[in-house]
C-alpha cells in the first residue's frame, strides 16, 4: 500500500491504533494524533517505518544528553525533544499500518531505537550526578535500573501482544514468538551482519518473554488452530484490568518521572523509583497475568 493519495481518503487515525483496548488516554488524545499525522508526512516522503524510528531514536539520544546539564532551561529543551522522541516513535508504527509495511526487522529497529533512547538517558543522568559531586557507585544503580526497564517493557510487550490475539483477533503474538524469530534468524545469511545479530538479539527477547510468562506461551499453542469465542471474552475480562497496570511501565509514565525528578534537581531519583515501585508493579502484573493464563488453560482442557 502506497500513501493515500489527494483523491483518496486517508485512513482513520483510530485505524492505525494496536486496539483501543490498550491505549492510554494520553496515546489516543495527545500521540496517536500526532503520531498520525506524522506518519502520513512520512508515507508521502517514502520514509520506510525503520527509517522513522531511527530518525526518533537519533533525536531522542541528543534529548538525553541535554538532561546532564543542571540548567533547567536546557532541560526543558530535552524534555521538548523527548516528547517529539515519543511522538515519532507512535509515528513508526502509525506508518507501518498505514502502508502495510510491519515487518519483523522493524521491529527489531523499533526496540533498537527506544533502547539506544534510554541509555542516552540514563548514561547522562550518571555523569551529571557525578559532575555535581556524587559518587561513582551511581553506575551501580543505573545498571540495575537498566535491567529492571528492560524485563518491565519486555513482559507488557508480550502482554500487549497476546491481548491483541486473543481479543483483537491479531498474530501479533505468534509474528514476534520465538519459534518464529528463530526460523527467519536460520534463513538469515552472516553476510547481512547486522541483521543476523539483530535477529540473534530479538531471539533471546523472546525466548525470555515465554519464560517469564510460561502460561502465554501455552495458551497460545493450544489454541494455534482456532480462538473459541468463550476464551476471546474471557481472555478480554481476566486481562483488561491489568492493562492499565501494564501501561505504568510504559514509556509515558516514565516521562513524567524523567521531567519531574530532572525540575526537582534530583535525577538519582528515577533511578530509585525504577527499582522499587516500578519493579513491584511488574511482580504484580506478571502473577495476575499468569494467574489469568493458568485458568483459561485449564477450562480449555475441561472442555477439550
Amino acid at each position: 500500500m502506497t500513501a493515500p493519495s489527494a483523491h483518496t481518503a486517508a485512513p482513520s487515525v483510530e485505524s492505525t491504533y494496536k486496539t483501543r483496548d490498550v491505549e492510554s488516554a494520553l496515546d489516543i488524545y495527545f500521540y496517536r494524533p500526532i503520531g498520525y499525522a506524522l506518519a502520513l508526512f512520512f508515507a508521502k516522503l517514502r520514509f520506510t517505518p525503520s527509517m522513522v524510528s531511527l530518525l526518533g531514536g537519533s533525536i531522542g539520544v541528543f534529548a538525553g544528553h541535554l538532561y546532564y546539564y543542571s540548567d533547567v532551561r536546557v532541560n526543558l529543551v530535552g524534555m521538548a525533544l523527548h516528547i517529539l522522541t515519543n511522538a515519532l516513535d507512535n509515528a513508526d508504527g502509525q506508518l507501518a499500518r498505514l502502508t502495510n509495511r510491519g515487518s519483523l526487522h522493524g521491529a527489531i529497529m523499533d526496540g533498537f531505537a527506544d533502547y539506544i533512547v534510554f541509555m542516552s538517558v540514563y548514561v547522562h543522568l550518571c555523569l551529571r550526578y557525578i559532575a555535581e559531586g556524587g559518587s561513582a557507585a551511581i553506575w551501580l544503580l543505573a545498571i540495575a535500573a537498566a535491567a529492571s526497564h528492560a524485563v518491565q517493557s519486555m513482559m507488557i510487550d508480550y502482554f500487549r501482544y497476546g491481548y491483541l490475539q486473543f481479543v483483537a483477533g491479531k498474530r501479533s503474538a505468534d509474528a514476534n514468538a520465538s519459534e518464529t524469530v528463530r526460523a527467519v534468524y536460520e534463513a538469515t545469511s552472516w553476510r547481512s551482519f547486522f541483521k543476523k545479530l539483530g535477529l540473534r538479539n530479538y531471539l533471546n527477547y523472546t525466548r525470555q518473554q515465554e519464560a517469564l510468562a510460561p502460561n502465554l506461551l501455552r495458551l497460545r499453542l493450544a489454541t494455534r488452530d482456532a480462538i473459541p469465542d468463550w476464551l476471546t471474552l474471557a481472555y478480554r475480562k481476566g486481562c483488561k484490568p491489568l492493562v492499565k497496570w501494564c501501561n505504568c511501565l510504559a514509556t509515558n509514565p516514565r516521562m513524567f518521572l524523567l521531567f519531574a525528578v530532572l525540575l526537582l534537581g534530583q535525577p538519582v531519583w528515577y533511578f530509585a523509583v525504577e527499582l522499587t515501585i516500578l519493579n513491584v508493579v511488574l511482580v504484580f502484573v506478571l502473577l495476575r497475568h499468569n494467574a489469568v493464563f493458568a485458568s483459561l488453560l485449564g477450562r480449555l482442557q475441561r472442555t477439550a
